[in-house]
């Protein structure tokens, strides 16, 4: 098994313990130092040159990205932090993983996971935002949500329906429904039609939250997600379903 040699830059002593205790069993990486500041974590790159760092973002005198700014070759990067409205520029510079505090072991193991992925998933899996743009998103795609001051970065599989409300579109996943400045068509040309369905004019559902169908008024059908919604499938689009699906 490969080891990696592993940096944890944090600036809170005991958040740099926490992180310690929950690596310990991971026999795939080796800690090979701690700093608490960013001049201290480069400092320990130049000299150690780890292949993988635990980052935190807030750090005083220096934070996780302006220290980044100072390396000609980065190390793989999980960043570690309290704060979630600075994940899409985490991915900008190509981190691994960005875990909020505190550490759920489930996404520590998950961010794990793709370090020990083959070389050219990995490569596959930094490109990969070079040609978002130009594909539809599976339901394995993670797109950032930004909705005011509050910021999430998920998996599209969670997310069970899209709403429009006027120029808007409401996002429905977890507990969450943020709004977001787009029209549902944008959505409708961006989303894989194999998991996402247009059911009407206000809604796409993702088909894997479907658990009931009925028919419905004037040969339409209504559909109930797994949280308990219900959504009304149009006549014209109840064909296309009823096709879709081989009922």
């Amino acid at each position: 098994m490969k080891s990696f040699k592993t940096l944890i830059i944090e600036d809170e002593r005991l958040a740099r313990e926490e992180l310690k205790l929950l690596l310990k069993d991971y026999l795939e990486i080796e800690i090979i130092g701690e700093a608490k500041n960013g001049e201290e974590g480069l400092q320990k790159i130049k000299e150690q040159k780890p292949d993988l760092l635990f980052l935190d973002v807030s750090m005083p005198g220096m934070t996780g990205f302006e220290m980044l700014k100072h390396l000609e070759e980065i190390p793989r990067v999980i960043f570690v932090t309290a704060y979630d409205e600075y994940a899409l520029k985490a991915f900008e510079v190509n981190a691994l993983d960005y875990i909020l505090k505190p550490v759920d072991p489930d996404r520590l193991k998950e961010a794990i996971a793709k370090l020990t992925a083959p070389e050219d998933d990995f490569i596959s899996n930094q490109s990969e935002s070079l040609s978002r743009k130009n594909r539809q998103l599976t339901l394995n795609d993670r797109v950032f949500i930004k909705d005011g001051e509050k910021c999430w970065f998920i998996e599209l599989s969670k997310v069970r329906m899209l709403e429009s409300e006027g120029n808007y579109v409401k996002v429905y996943f977890d507990n969450f429904k943020p709004l977001i400045l787009r029209s549902l068509n944008s959505f409708e040309d961006r989303l894989d039609p194999e998991y996402f369905f247009r059911a009407n004019r206000k809604f796409i559902i993702n088909l894997n939250w479907v658990s009931n169908i009925e028919n419905w008024f004037n040969g339409g059908l209504q559909v109930e997600l797994r949280d308990g919604e219900k959504v009304e499938i149009s006549r014209r689009q109840a064909i296309r379903f009823k096709e879709l699906l081989s009922i």
